[in-house]
């Protein structure tokens, strides 16, 4: 049973996704103290009602909306959304796009084939050296 479990967690990359999940609530937990704690009083300074979170509508009556807190966790999201793109823009490097591709279509039999092969393997026709 335990065999079965353990290859459970390996194939279906179990470890992989609780570590993730870990990180992710740490990095989460960092984001979201920079934008509380350095972001945030930053917007508070320059909006020019200093209690723009408690907006409310209507002002008075027994049901009201408070737009106010939505708009500021609208634009903590925003905030928060943005950095996470950029860190992940500066922490994951795309592939370069000057690297050649490992294979090739063979002309003739349209069959995938070497890049560096001068003759087909499957229709055995005789192809242009790879450019």
């Amino acid at each position: 049973m335990w065999k079965e479990f353990r290859a459970f967690l390996v194939k279906q990359n179990m470890l992989a996704l609780a570590i993730a999940v870990v990180i992710g609530a740490a990095t989460n937990d960092v984001i979201q103290g920079l934008v509380n704690d350095f972001i945030m009083p930053i917007v508070n300074a320059v909006s020019p009602a200093k209690a723009w979170q408690e907006l409310r509508f209507p002002a008075s009556g027994p049901v009201q909306f408070t737009y106010g807190h939505f708009l500021s966790v609208l634009l903590k999201f925003l905030i928060v959304g943005l950095i996470c793109w950029r860190l992940t823009l500066a922490l994951i490097k795309p592939p370069k796009a000057e690297e050649k591709p490992a294979t090739r279509d063979c002309p003739f039999c349209r069959q995938t084939i070497d890049a560096r092969a001068t003759r087909c393997a499957h229709c055995t026709s005789q192809l242009a050296a790879a450019a």
